[in-house]
């Protein structure tokens, strides 16, 4: 419950807060004092003063606090509710709605933080943006802040900085997938989830795979060779070769591989010269031309890791808490 009140938090406040903060939804004030106290109830905040300091946002100036009577009056409000919630709710208010609310605050935080880390920065998700309302359009909203949220897209800024992870995400930039591994290879039990979601997804795309392979290459699988573990265990008979232009990376993949059955090449992976490979599997953290990958797969069959929103040909979802799935193509020039 804790985390669905964090993600109200948030969603509300980059969403319906924002946008009635540019385009108040009624033409009566009356109306619009009445949605400006039920969003400061909703949101723990009062509305007003969330309004003068993201309009000073926009302004490019600090906005110093004064309490407004509309600002005192949404905060009583606050306050009113959060002791009867207490008074009614005790377990609950404690355990769920404070933890929430604060983590709602921190994501809201870290959001902000990421839209403007570096200068003004868009994402253009389909997903993120239909759940959003278009928040990514950030740079468009900053040179349009009046425009409507549904017209924001035909306001796209060519010359934006466009990053390919939504604000709340954007953290990984920094830390980068390697990171991520990283994080993965000192935890035995991390290990053992993240392997069993990749077999499963594997199990999963079974049937878009022939019934028998024999030689499968895993690309940059040197770091932690999950996609090795959870086909190894889907095709126990098969021969792997797992590529990788690091040696260091490839030293620590000996830990967990089986070396009669698993040759390590040390190399940077060109799509030339490996029509031997009845599958080669492509990590999310490929450094190549991905698209290139997609239309001319360079062996019969080709599995990329890649982000839960792009789909493409047979295609299963890895885990939607790792962003991730696999996508099936097929040599023949279109997809599986």
């Amino acid at each position: 419950m804790a985390v669905l009140i964090a993600l109200g938090v948030w969603w509300n406040a980059q969403t319906i807060s924002h946008h009635f903060i540019h385009r108040p939804f009624f033409r009566r004030a009356a109306a619009n004092h009445l949605v400006a106290a039920a969003l400061s109830v909703a949101l723990g905040v009062p509305q007003s003063l969330w309004r003068d300091r993201h309009l000073a946002h926009h302004a490019g100036r600090q906005r110093r606090l004064t309490l407004s009577p509309e600002i005192c009056l949404q905060a009583a409000l606050v306050v009113l509710f959060w002791a009867l919630m207490a008074a009614r709710a005790p377990a609950f208010f404690a355990a769920a709605y404070v933890p929430g609310y604060l983590a709602g605050l921190a994501l809201c935080a870290v959001h902000g933080h990421y839209e403007h880390a570096g200068g003004v920065t868009s994402h253009y998700g389909a997903i993120y943006n239909a759940l959003l309302l278009n928040d990514g359009y950030h740079a468009e909203h900053h040179a349009h802040p009046g425009v409507p949220w549904r017209l924001l897209p035909h306001h796209r800024a060519r010359e934006a900085r466009v990053s390919a992870w939504p604000a709340p995400l954007r953290w990984l930039e920094r830390c980068g997938l390697d990171g991520l591994e990283r994080i993965v290879l000192r935890s035995a039990a991390l290990q053992r989830v993240v392997v069993a979601a990749h077999e499963r997804a594997f199990r999963r795309l079974a049937a878009a795979l022939p019934a028998r392979l024999e030689r499968i290459a895993i690309v940059g699988g040197g770091l932690f060779p999950r996609s090795y573990l959870a086909l190894s265990r889907v095709f126990p008979d098969a021969r792997f070769t797992i590529i990788d232009a690091s040696a260091q990376n490839l030293a620590r993949a000996r830990a967990f591989v089986d070396p009669r059955h698993v040759a390590l090449v040390h190399e940077l992976f060109g799509v030339d010269g490996r029509d031997g490979y009845d599958l080669i599997v492509i990590p999310l953290s490929f450094d190549g031309d991905r698209r290139g990958i997609y239309a001319h797969p360079p062996a019969p069959m080709v599995a990329v890791h890649d982000w839960i929103w792009r789909k493409r040909g047979d295609s299963r979802i890895v885990s939607a808490a790792l962003l991730k799935r696999i996508n099936v193509v097929r040599a023949c020039g279109r997809l599986a």
